[in-house]
């Protein structure tokens, strides 16, 4: 009896840290962010942002890692002349319930070409770009993505000289 109600409480303990490890990646730590205009940006190539007029904002972050931002909007037609791309992007899932941002729907329309993708802002935080992919139907998407320092320093390679300094706050 004693071997059956250990079983039964592992099992359980196994159950609830399951659960609350499900919650806490899915959904504890993203929060809403707010539509203050400054995020759907574009860089040229002489390092000038410009805005991009949009509707329909709707972007979530979390704290708890900077590449974890996402963000869906609508725009009108783009000029991408002096735009800097950004061709090694590859959009992150997101959480199921955010559903405007369809990851494997993204990463389908720039390999057939009828999205681009363009670089936002430069280090938006150490090691992390903001790029933004607008599709040929007026659709836009924006999130981040790790640049060649921040995947230098988070797989434990020396970082060197060509990356800037990391705030350690």
């Amino acid at each position: 009896m004693s071997g059956r109600l250990v079983g039964i409480l592992l099992l359980l303990c196994g159950a609830i840290a399951g659960g609350a490890l499900y919650y806490l990646q899915i959904y504890a730590f993203y929060e809403p962010v707010p539509d203050d205009g400054a995020a759907v940006h574009l860089t040229l190539d002489s390092g000038e942002r410009v805005a991009l007029n949009y509707d329909g904002f709707s972007a979530i972050d979390a704290s708890s890692s900077p590449i974890r931002y996402r963000a869906c909007f609508s725009v009108g037609s783009v000029s991408a002349e002096g735009v800097t791309p950004y061709p090694t992007a590859i959009p992150r899932n997101a959480p199921r319930w955010f559903n405007c941002f369809d990851a494997e729907a993204i990463a389908a329309e720039i390999k057939t070409g009828t999205a681009q993708v363009y670089l936002s802002e430069k280090n938006v935080a150490f090691g992390v770009d903001r790029v933004i992919a607008l599709t040929a139907d007026g659709l836009g998407y924006a999130w981040h993505e790790l640049n060649a320092c921040g995947e230098k320093a988070y797989d434990g390679t020396v970082v060197g000289e060509a990356c800037p300094p990391r705030d350690t706050e």
